[in-house]
């Protein structure tokens, strides 16, 4: 089950860089729940595994892309992310004082945490593109305006998942024009 857990987290990871168009040096969050991985749900069977599977299909293809990897956490956490510091330092971003537990956190934040070179949390970030393992709640993370993304998997597991992209907000009604490269 772990395997196919990390090639579905390749699968959904690598569609969702090409068809969202995400850039080196941009924000990806990932919200997963390991509960909904593994068929349980949310918040109440948490599985390291399932997240060390997740971790190892994502993570190793962010970070050859360049882009910057928001793990959130659980709403026990108020849904806070988990960032390198130097990313933090890039966007400007308050650091806050917490350290992801599997029961206060999430399994995949606890992952992610233990797993960066230098890990901190932050409690708000504006990300290009969003990953949502297992309905949790991403949106209040990404830019306006979000865009759906559709990819040819639509599980990891047992868990549903709905992707995002975001593009500039067309202002100026029907008389602007629009660099249709931004769409």
């Amino acid at each position: 089950m772990l395997n196919i857990i990390i090639n579905e987290s390749k699968q959904a990871v690598t569609e969702l860089i090409e068809l969202s168009g995400i850039k080196s040096g941009e924000l990806l969050v990932i919200g997963c729940s390991s509960s909904e991985i593994m068929g349980g749900n949310i918040g109440k069977a948490s599985s390291i595994d399932a997240a060390k599977a997740v971790f190892e299909g994502i993570y190793p293809i962010l970070k050859k892309k360049g882009i910057c990897l928001a793990a959130q956490c659980c709403e026990h956490l108020n849904r806070a992310l988990i960032i390198e510091k130097e990313t933090a330092l890039k966007f400007g971003l308050e650091i806050v004082n917490v350290i992801p537990q599997v029961k206060a956190g999430g399994s995949f934040a606890t992952t992610v945490w233990q797993n960066m070179d230098c890990p901190v949390a932050v409690e708000h970030i504006r990300a290009n593109a969003g990953l949502d393992i297992g309905n949790t709640l991403i949106g209040m993370h990404l830019k306006e305006v979000a865009v759906p993304v559709r990819l040819t998997i639509n599980k990891i597991g047992e868990a549903p998942i709905v992707c995002a992209r975001t593009r500039p907000k067309f202002i100026g009604g029907e008389r602007a024009c629009y660099n249709e490269e931004l769409k």
